[in-house]
């Protein structure tokens, strides 16, 4: 069985020259890749994992009611993300670890910049976990 990033690479040449990538894609594949050293079953189990994890923990966050819940529950996002290289999870969770805690209009809007970070990163995973 191929890895993720090979069956995802094997879904790029199906798309033809004349749609060419747009951007960085929400979780980079190689690195995942990287990080479970190729093994097909343990790049499914992270990527399912992070999907629960940062449901989670997005959730904790957005009803944390003091500095240290807020930046806790940020930080476990930042990590997780970084294992699966959903590089754009882990900048926006970094913001909201930043900052002092969960009350003002900066807190709201590292929240929604997050909480699209991670939508945007799940709404890739599950194709790939549909296909496992």
């Amino acid at each position: 069985m191929a890895s993720v990033a090979a069956m995802r690479v094997s879904d790029r040449k199906d798309l033809g020259d004349e749609q060419p990538c747009e951007g960085p894609r929400p979780v980079d594949l190689v690195h995942l890749s990287r990080f479970t050293l190729g093994d097909t079953k343990l790049e499914h189990e992270v990527l399912e994992l992070f999907r629960v994890q940062a449901g989670i923990y997005l959730e904790r966050l957005k009803t944390a009611a003091d500095p240290t819940g807020w930046r806790e529950a940020a930080h476990t996002i930042k990590g997780s993300a970084r294992g699966i290289g959903a590089w754009s999870v882990a900048e926006a969770a970094a913001a909201a670890e930043a900052l002092e805690g969960p009350a003002g209009k900066r807190a709201s809007s590292a929240l929604a910049a997050l909480d699209g970070a991670v939508r945007e990163a799940i709404d890739f995973i599950e194709p790939l976990l549909a296909d496992h």
